[in-house]
């Protein structure tokens, strides 16, 4: 809205005096790292702004975890000192809102940013919904049905790739399929494949960051950690020389993206200070779900959604391990007639509270292996 706000300006003024003015500021907000460096700025500022005010605001309506979480439930963790017993949740509203008008402020809009926002807002309502059911039923467990929210994240992923693929200009994302270390496609013309890894990104990166959110600042700083190497990604993939240089495919107007994910930045680090330890609001399935699914959006768009495996490495263990005890339980089950399981608790993150593992503790870590997955996947751009 600024670039254009400053064309405007442009256009009115032209050939008065103020000429001298809009022309800097129009130049100015034409280069994408300005445009970055204000959406950051911004959402971070309306985070710390708006969050007092969004904090109380749950509080009086009463949108509080007034039940104990999955893992104390059933497990009782020992390590767990402070109930999370009252602290509101559907916080993941301040980080969609501080994103949202980030993001109008600052990109420039195109098919791939429509595209990602919209989905933003698609996932946020799927998640504010669930939501409401858990606090309405107080039920960790009472949310929306699995299906029901499968079906959701189904629909609008493959909506996205079918969207991708109707277009010229956008079907290889979609037909080609790219992996890690590898200068070219490793097929193309791959339709069907490409579809399907297009729609399995998206929902497995929504509900991956979504089974990660069981401990304060857990989700959004790893969130954070990988919105860093796909701020790099996509600005590497909108720009004609760099992508050239590095030889990874160049994707046009996915610069905008940049902003995007300089927003989720700025928008992450604002509700971190609400989130961490010991947290006065959760984001809730309202933010895990819609940034979960940005991730994921932005990894095909960019055509590198392998990359995302490697950066959100955390993620993906998060969501193997439920998978894991899951299948793994009933198999036994079904074989011997009682349920065994591979991990003390799933998700991961509460088999190593169950070890005796502060919940600081295992954060501060999953951090610290974030941030080396971070760097594997950076290390994509030039080892090939």
């Amino acid at each position: 809205m600024l670039y254009y706000l400053s064309q405007f300006l442009l256009d009115q003024t032209e050939g008065t005096e103020w000429t001298a003015l809009t022309v800097p500021l129009h130049r100015l907000l034409g280069y994408i790292s300005v445009r970055c460096a204000g959406a950051a700025i911004t959402a971070l500022a309306l985070s710390w702004w708006l969050g007092p005010g969004v904090i109380a605001w749950l509080k009086r309506l009463k949108f509080g975890q007034d039940y104990d979480d999955e893992a104390t439930q059933t497990g009782g963790l020992g390590a767990r000192i402070l109930s999370k017993r009252g602290t509101p949740t559907m916080g993941g509203i301040l980080i969609v809102l501080a994103l949202d008008l980030a993001a109008l402020l600052w990109t420039l809009w195109n098919p791939l940013v429509i595209l990602t926002m919209l989905s933003v807002v698609v996932l946020c309502g799927l998640g504010f919904y669930d939501d409401y059911l858990k606090i309405t039923r107080q039920s960790g467990r009472g949310g929306t049905k699995a299906r029901v929210k499968l079906w959701v994240q189904f629909v609008l992923a493959a909506f996205i790739g079918y969207y991708l693929w109707r277009l010229p200009e956008t079907r290889s994302l979609v037909t080609d399929i790219m992996v890690p270390f590898q200068k070219y496609p490793v097929a193309t013309g791959a339709t069907g494949l490409g579809l399907l890894i297009t729609v399995f990104t998206i929902v497995g990166s929504s509900n991956a960051v979504n089974l990660t959110d069981g401990l304060d600042g857990l989700a959004i700083g790893c969130t954070l950690i990988v919105s860093f190497v796909f701020l790099v990604l996509t600005y590497v993939a909108g720009n004609a020389r760099f992508s050239e240089y590095l030889q990874i495919p160049f994707v046009r107007g996915a610069g905008e993206l940049t902003v995007i994910c300089a927003a989720m930045i700025g928008a992450g680090l604002g509700f971190l200070w609400f989130n961490c330890h010991p947290a006065q609001v959760f984001m809730g399935d309202t933010g895990s779900l819609a940034l979960g699914g940005a991730l994921g959006i932005m990894a095909v768009l960019v055509h590198q959604p392998f990359v995302l495996v490697i950066a959100g490495g955390i993620f993906v263990a998060e969501a193997m391990s439920v998978l894991l005890q899951t299948s793994w339980f009933k198999y036994t089950r079904m074989r011997h007639g009682v349920g065994q399981r591979l991990f003390l608790m799933a998700p991961l993150h509460h088999h190593f509270e169950k070890k005796g593992w502060y919940e600081s503790q295992v954060v501060v870590r999953f951090y610290i292996l974030s941030i080396l997955c971070a760097v594997i996947a950076l290390s994509t751009l030039k080892i090939r």
